[in-house]
């Protein structure tokens, strides 16, 4: 057998890896040179483990011209037989602009490189190309005159049509039908598909056994395992006189949304169909126009549906599989049953990719979980207890020495962790601290936002220190929105996230002297709520924590003037883990809930209260322009004089208060 040597695009994501895998398992495989770009090679190196060392990256770009290659790169190459075109941006929610530079330019580039380099190009096209055709749509049909509906589509067609229609190009195409996790193990990288209906089938899991249950016969749809696609694609790759031709990667039947139910209803535990709906039932939602149609759209995202899924989830064309099954004859590959591999579909999800699974299983075991912060005081403390409760913790902070001695504690303790040193006001470290975090281990469940600075200083002496405003604005507020904003996208795509703000009984009460600081995390709590409507079908939550005082470093100057005695790093990562276990909007405190019940019921007596603090709460050392005291340890070695009684709340009390929406002690 000849030796062959293969150019990867997409080669890191889900269809390109199980590929490469498939290529280095087939004799006669010299070397596979994997597309990449510069900041994804930390993730090419995780999943180069599983490899051997004919694999190697070739760093590009899809969106840049000519890939990004220069010469020299191309020269290094030597050889090459075959370049698979795995690449694309397969988001049917994604912008256009973002389709068409992925997709038609993209591939554009890609063709320049096989024809360059004198290459068979085999190109992962997709039934989507077909549109809206009714009727038999055969692997030699490609513009029938068919409706595009959505931007994935018509860049798709686009992108085939140039594949067709470049003169000198060795070429075989491939159109795959929905891709759906291995048929072996379930695995699947994101919700996608008929993915985006598992939470609603989940929740009628819910319901008793005996519940009669009736679905309209709709939604029709062609699914195939991923673990066939590359059998396929590699198999059909190698046969002689094949270039030019189009091969259908489909199932022989297509599977509706009664058949997805009923696959899936021994592993989810769903009651059983009892019987059909009429398939003009779902007819007038399917096909809503007008104002009904943005009201459909509504409902759809409120239940996790992009609306834009419900425009294709009815497939119209028929795919025929001539040369697909006359190539394939005696290989032993066939397409599975939806109803044989289902089942371990369903698990891998539930396992997974279930956006609710915290609630079921041990939330924090596994889970990957950002505490910025982390190297003093809270953010330590909740280091350490979230990494002691099974979760692999990303440790942020700008003391390195001090991560990496918190990392070595985790470590010896048995857990998981990792120091990246990041400032949090710098937008550029952020960005780049958050994408090396994502190509080193895949994804992040959990951020908790704790990085934070206090300033002590009445506001009459602060007029020439707009200074010390902004300073805390940029780590209390912009530093955790940054955070936040950098998660969001890939939140979103995986349809799983949570955030815990570590906040101020602060805000409740509205401490004198504390102008610069208070504003800074109401703004932040406020942001959440705003941000935390907005996502919330996209299962991406908030939590507040109204934490009160705490014996860390930033209170240190305050010594014993604090007008609450604090509690210990330890009680408040108690209440970060119970913040990302429970996940309610917020958690307060009694003295915090007590302070609000005073601004709504008497806010005149709790101004009087909170002035007469003010006059006997002196500003910080520093303001009255007095040298910094040493401050006191963290840990006292006696108990501290309490200026006021600590409040002591009975526990019926405490419970009763956790059964109010939204508000948890």
């Amino acid at each position: 057998m000849s030796r062959m040597r293969y150019v990867v695009t997409g080669g890191t994501e889900f269809l390109g890896r199980h590929l490469v895998d498939r290529l280095l398992a087939r004799p006669g495989t010299e070397a596979v040179h994997v597309l990449v770009r510069g900041q994804s090679l930390n993730r090419f190196a995780h999943l180069a483990e599983g490899w051997d060392e004919r694999v190697s990256p070739l760093v590009g770009d899809l969106t840049a011209p000519a890939l990004g290659l220069d010469d020299h790169q191309l020269v290094a190459l030597g050889p090459v037989d075959h370049v698979m075109h795995c690449a694309a941006l397969y988001d049917i929610t994604a912008p256009e602009d973002q389709q068409r530079a992925a997709n038609v330019e993209g591939t554009r580039s890609v063709i320049a490189l096989a024809l360059r380099l004198g290459a068979t190009l085999h190109h992962v096209s997709s039934i989507a190309v077909a549109g809206t055709f009714r009727g038999e749509f055969t692997e030699d049909d490609l513009d029938v005159g068919q409706q595009l509906p959505t931007p994935y589509h018509q860049t798709k067609f686009e992108a085939e049509l140039l594949v067709r229609s470049t003169a000198g190009l060795r070429y075989r195409i491939y159109r795959p039908a929905v891709v759906v996790g291995d048929s072996r193990t379930g695995e699947m990288d994101k919700v996608d598909g008929p993915y985006y209906f598992f939470p609603i089938l989940a929740t009628l899991a819910a319901l008793p056994r005996f519940t009669p249950m009736m679905l309209p016969s709709a939604g029709r749809t062609n699914l195939v395992p991923v673990d066939y696609v590359v059998d396929a694609i590699t198999t059909l790759g190698h046969l002689d006189g094949r270039d030019g031709q189009t091969f259908h990667l489909t199932a022989p039947t297509t599977t509706g949304l009664r058949g997805i139910y009923r696959g899936v209803a021994p592993a989810a535990g769903l009651p059983p169909l009892v019987g059909s709906l009429p398939r003009g039932v779902a007819g007038p939602f399917l096909h809503a126009r007008g104002r009904a149609k943005v009201l459909r759209d509504m409902a759809a995202t409120q239940f996790g549906l992009p609306a834009e899924i419900l425009d294709v989830v009815e497939l119209e064309p028929t795919f025929t599989r001539a040369h697909t099954d006359e190539a394939l004859r005696g290989t032993g590959i066939t397409v599975p049953e939806f109803a044989d591999y289902a089942p371990r579909l369903w698990r891998y999800w539930a396992q997974h990719l279930d956006p609710n699974r915290a609630r079921r299983d041990d939330p924090l075991v596994g889970r990957h979980v950002i505490i910025t912060g982390a190297s003093s005081g809270i953010g330590r403390a909740s280091a350490i207890a979230v990494a002691a409760r099974g979760a692999c913790v990303f440790a942020l902070g700008r003391n390195a020495d001090a991560l990496d001695e918190v990392v070595a504690e985790i470590r010896a303790a048995g857990g998981q962790a990792h120091a990246f040193c990041c400032d949090v006001t710098d937008s550029a470290a952020v960005d780049r601290t958050v994408a090396d975090i994502l190509e080193r281990f895949g994804h992040v469940d959990y951020l908790v936002n704790n990085a934070g600075r206090s300033i002590r200083r009445s506001v009459i002496a602060s007029t020439d220190r707009l200074h010390d405003y902004e300073r805390v604005m940029a780590v209390n507020y912009f530093g955790p929105v940054r955070m936040v904003l950098a998660l969001l996208p890939h939140w979103r795509e995986r349809q799983f996230g949570h955030v815990v703000n570590v906040s101020s009984a602060g805000v409740q009460a509205g401490n004198p002297k504390y102008s610069a600081y208070i504003p800074s995390k109401a703004a932040l709590d406020a942001f959440s709520e705003v941000v935390g409507t907005e996502t919330l079908s996209d299962h991406i939550t908030f939590t507040n924590i109204h934490m009160p005082l705490v014996a860390t470093p930033m209170i240190a100057p305050s010594r014993r003037l604090n007008p609450m005695p604090p509690i210990t790093a330890e009680h408040a990562a108690a209440m970060v883990i119970r913040g990302l276990v429970d996940k309610p909007p917020r958690i307060d405190t009694p003295v915090g809930t007590l302070s609000d019940f005073g601004t709504y019921f008497t806010p005149r007596l709790s101004r009087r209260v909170l002035h007469q603090l003010y006059l006997g709460y002196p500003d910080s050392p520093a303001a009255r322009g007095v040298a910094e005291q040493r401050p006191i340890p963290a840990r006292p070695a006696r108990r501290p004089r309490r200026t006021v009684p600590a409040v002591r709340v009975p526990r019926p009390v405490k419970q009763a208060v956790r059964l109010v929406p939204g508000v948890h002690w």
